[in-house]
């Protein structure tokens, strides 16, 4: 039994020493294992290396701190950029401001060079036709004068004298009957004219409507001496084509035509200057005047159809010189107006007899 429990002992101790062996070369290996991870550790954080990194954030920042200072001072500056700018632009709108100004300036003065010289010239073609148109006047007095004395020696009979009269007679009355339902019709007219509000062109009937009355008054009072008129003894000596039938009349006949389309052109300057005063569209044919056509007719000497066709010739010109404010067909020579010589001789186109 004793030696059961000796070799127990043993065998006990044998596996003890055994373990105690195998832990201690199990704690050797441990340990080298383990050197080398502490070796490398401090290549990977070294204590000198933690000291150090505040430094290095501070310079990593510092290109971010600069480029926020440049920021903010471009930022500064900006505002004074812009102040530059908008000055700057200020200036070169102001010069090129200046420079339209004297653009235009320098353009209204050539304008008015222009028109200046435009009127100057338009004055004198106005003188020379003035003075041609006076020198045909004397003319024309020399020729009347030559025609008045041949028509003295060309005397018509006695016959043809009286049957002159009474046609001028005829003619005289259905002249005023005629004129008095003119006036009844102007008066309609006029009361169109204040309902369109065309107050120039109302004046300028209402004018042209006194002067029909003047005329008429005139006519009846006067008392003419047929027998001593020598329209009515006197041979024809021109004649003149209306409507394609031609007519004869004598220097007294021709002077009343020509006053027939001078009186058409003042009539008919001022209707047109009140339309264009009135805003109104151009519309000549509408006027009273031009419709009534008599102003200036005397009742003698040339068939009244005659006369209203030639006025009519005039007022046509005269409306389109007034409404345009111009003077390509008359004259206004210190508040009397005509028609221009060449002008007149186109209208009338009357053809001498001898």
């Amino acid at each position: 039994m004793k030696r059961i429990g000796v070799v127990t002992v043993a065998i006990l101790f044998l596996l003890l020493v055994t373990g105690v062996l195998a832990y201690a070369q199990q704690d050797q290996q441990d340990e080298k294992q383990a050197k080398p991870e502490k070796q490398a550790k401090p290549e990977k954080q070294a204590k000198p290396e933690k000291r150090a990194k505040p430094e290095q954030q501070q310079q990593e920042r510092r290109p971010e701190q600069n480029q926020q200072q440049q920021e903010r001072t471009q930022q500064q500056e900006r505002p004074r950029e812009l102040n530059q700018q908008q000055q700057q632009q200020q200036r070169i709108q102001q010069q090129r401001q200046e420079q339209l100004n004297q653009q235009q300036q320098e353009r209204t003065q050539q304008q008015e060079h222009m028109q200046q010289g435009q009127r100057n010239q338009a004055q004198q073609e106005r003188q020379q036709e003035l003075n041609r148109q006076q020198q045909e006047r004397a003319q024309q007095q020399w020729q009347q004068q030559q025609q008045q004395q041949q028509a003295q020696r060309e005397r018509l009979s006695q016959e043809r004298q009286q049957e002159l009269i009474q046609q001028q007679q005829r003619r005289l009355t259905q002249y005023r009957q005629r004129l008095d339902e003119q006036q009844r019709r102007l008066q309609e007219q006029t009361a169109v004219l204040q309902q369109q509000r065309r107050m120039a062109q109302y004046r300028f009937q209402e004018e042209y409507l006194e002067r029909l009355r003047d005329q008429d008054r005139h006519l009846r009072e006067e008392r003419h001496d047929y027998n001593n008129d020598p329209y009515f003894y006197t041979a024809p000596t021109y004649r003149y084509n209306r409507g394609g039938a031609y007519y004869e009349t004598n220097q007294y006949g021709a002077d009343l035509l020509r006053q027939a389309v001078n009186s058409g052109y003042e009539e008919g300057f001022r209707a047109g200057a009140a339309d264009r005063e009135d805003n109104w569209r151009p519309d000549y044919q509408n006027s009273y005047a031009y419709q009534d056509a008599t102003y200036g007719y005397n009742g003698y000497y040339v068939d009244p159809e005659d006369y209203r066709y030639y006025f009519r010739e005039g007022f046509q010109r005269g409306y389109e010189d007034g409404y345009n404010d111009r003077y390509q067909y008359g004259y206004n020579s210190n508040g009397s107006y005509g028609v221009l010589g060449n002008v007149l001789s186109l209208i009338l186109n009357l053809q001498s007899l001898r």
